[in-house]
């Protein structure tokens, strides 16, 4: 099976770490967040890999060169300018019929192995593996029709089912990106949507951290620490 790795951002919202180490080289416990990504994959029956790279992309080609002592084949496509999460897509040139594609930099206990079977039984064009969010807002929220209050509720909690930034996608897909085109993933996913191309979301019970802003690193190491053996099968 064959895994794409989104690992070119500047993951500008976790400076200052990442102002001399790529996100996907910060370390989660003893080992880089990209290693235990890698090591997951290895584990779900995933052989082939592509990283792709831009932001001090030779830090991370040094770090994993070939995947050999991860028992993996790894292989790098550079983006010679950024060009938004779902466009680097487009400078690979052999998928396998079906693939993983997902961010390098997130933390979760989410069995690809699953999703990617479950893909192919629904025989999807895009899966998009989704996870439940509740967001607490810390202040009193007003509603209102016009000028007039209608109603007050005190520090709510709200659910979301957002992206988990980990999807599978048919590789017919790929011939509605240009080449070098800069387009961000949902601008990808609606446009399929807009051809009538199957998509549907995958929901298992799993834990999943995304690791943007240094509270939520400093979440994900301790959670990390003591759920290791859940993270690291």
């Amino acid at each position: 099976m064959q895994a794409i790795i989104l690992a070119g951002g500047k993951g500008s919202r976790l400076k200052p770490f990442t102002k001399v180490i790529p996100k996907p080289l910060v370390p989660i416990g003893d080992l880089p967040i990209l290693e235990v990504v890698l090591r997951q994959l290895k584990t779900s029956g995933f052989k082939d890999v592509v990283i792709t790279v831009n932001h001090l992309a030779e830090l991370i080609m040094a770090f994993f060169g070939n995947g050999e002592k991860l028992g993996l084949n790894i292989d790098y496509s550079l983006e010679e300018t950024p060009l938004g999460t779902a466009g680097p897509l487009s400078l690979i040139k052999e998928y396998d019929d079906n693939f993983l594609v997902m961010n390098g930099d997130l933390l979760t206990t989410l069995d690809y192995k699953k999703m990617m079977e479950w893909h192919k039984k629904e025989k999807n064009d895009i899966t998009i593996a989704c996870y439940n969010k509740k967001v607490k807002i810390d202040l009193g929220v007003i509603k209102r029709d016009g000028d007039n209050f209608t109603d007050y509720i005190e520090k709510p909690t709200y659910d979301f089912d957002v992206s988990m930034g980990i999807y599978i996608f048919d590789k017919e897909v790929m011939k509605i990106i240009k080449e070098a085109e800069i387009l961000d993933m949902p601008d990808l996913v609606l446009r399929a949507k807009g051809i009538k191309k199957q998509i549907k979301c995958y929901i298992q019970d799993c834990i999943w951290l995304d690791i943007g802003r240094a509270e939520d690193y400093e979440n994900a190491v301790q959670m990390f620490e003591e759920k290791k053996a859940e993270f690291l099968k």
